[in-house]
Formats: C-alpha cells, sequence, structure tokens
C-alpha cells in the first residue's frame, strides 16, 4: 500500500523539522511538502495534491482558516486536519465551517497524531472531546434546520447516526452490513437532501437537528 502523503504548513521551521521527524517514522506516512503560511499551503496543495494537510490557524499572510477554505473549495479530495495551539471558539468553528476534517492540539503525542492522520484518510472526523464539546455548546445557541428527520429514509437515518458516532465509511458498511460504495453513495444523497458538502459540518448540522 502505498503511503499517505502529508503537507505541513507551519510558520515555524523548528515544528516543521520535529513534525517531519516525527510522522516519518511511521512507514506508512510521507511527507511531501512544507508551507510556512496559508498561501504556500495552498500553492503546495496545488502541485503535490497531497492526501492530508495538517495546518497550522496563525501564519503570516494568510491563516489556516481561509487556506483551509481555498483548499478545499479547489481540491475537495484533501483532506486537512488542524494542529494548533489555539483553542478558541472562533477558529475552532471557523476551520470546521470551512471543511476541516479534524481539529487537534499540539499537546498530543506522535502515536495519536499518526492514528488521527489514518483514520482522516479513513473518512473520520477528529475532534477529541474537549473541542467536541466546544462545538456542542455553539450548536446549541443556534436555531435548528427546518428539515426534520421524515426528510430522510429509515436507511439513511441509520448512516446519519453512524456519522455523528465518527463512523468512516468503511465502518457504517459493516455496521449496516452494506457495501462502502453503497454507504458513500448514501451520503452523497444525504449531502445532496442537506445542501452541505463535507462530513464535520454534517455532523454539526444533523447534531442541530438532534439526531
Amino acid at each position: 500500500m502505498n503511503p499517505i502523503t502529508i503537507l505541513l504548513a507551519d510558520d515555524q521551521t523548528i515544528i516543521r523539522d520535529g513534525l517531519r521527524a516525527l510522522l516519518e517514522t511511521n512507514a506508512d506516512i510521507r511527507v511531501v511538502a512544507e508551507a510556512k503560511n496559508g498561501m504556500e499551503a495552498y500553492e503546495q496543495t496545488k502541485i503535490h495534491q497531497p492526501q492530508v494537510v495538517l495546518m497550522d490557524i496563525r501564519m503570516p499572510q494568510m491563516g489556516g482558516v481561509e487556506a483551509t477554505r481555498l483548499i478545499k473549495r479547489d481540491f475537495p479530495e484533501t483532506a486537512v486536519l488542524v494542529l494548533t495551539t489555539y483553542d478558541d471558539d472562533e477558529s475552532i468553528l471557523g476551520a470546521i465551517a470551512n471543511g476541516a476534517s479534524g481539529y487537534l492540539l499540539k499537546d498530543i503525542s506522535g502515536a495519536k497524531l499518526a492514528e488521527a492522520i489514518r483514520d482522516t484518510v479513513c473518512g473520520s472526523v477528529i475532534l477529541p472531546g474537549n473541542i467536541a464539546a466546544k462545538i456542542t455548546k455553539h450548536i446549541g445557541t443556534q436555531g435548528k434546520p427546518e428539515m426534520s428527520l421524515s426528510d430522510f429514509s429509515p436507511r439513511e437515518q441509520d448512516i446519519i447516526r453512524l456519522l455523528i458516532q465518527g463512523k468512516s465509511n468503511q465502518e457504517i458498511a459493516r455496521t449496516l452490513f452494506l457495501t462502502v460504495g453503497t454507504v458513500k453513495n448514501y451520503i452523497s444523497q444525504i449531502y445532496g437532501k442537506a445542501g452541505i458538502t463535507d462530513r464535520a459540518n454534517a455532523i454539526l448540522h444533523f447534531k442541530r437537528m438532534g439526531f
């Protein structure tokens, strides 16, 4: 199996060097490019088409939230996994709203970071408990969407509930005794009905609906 390709976006050289050394101890992970700001992250994504961008939030010229928006707009197959020291609500919600697949803090261990990268490639949304709690608090202040459970078939509701639990497509398929292709088709239908294009925002949306 080919290694997972990674782009490191962080304005501190020592952080990028440390992450590269740490990640490349894993045979299934390969760093293919680095960037010291959001604009470079976007340009390097265009060149290298990495599977995952590890994105810092606060960088010069262009920050991680805007870079995430541009990357997900133009390269939707590339996952963005935020890795930062900042856990303020604005940064978290901005990153997730713009398509980030997860939000991690830099106090994470190397082993857990590698695991999070693998899970991201499998389609999981990576939100540690403290980050998820902040998002849930924000959801609680919003009005519920106009859609209701009845807008979705029983099978779609089953899949939505598993999505909210953070299950990957493969895990959903095993749980419901479906093929991965069938699960992907259902998820596309669900996204179309809800007007959503990515997994993280789907989870936020359906939690607001009361799933």
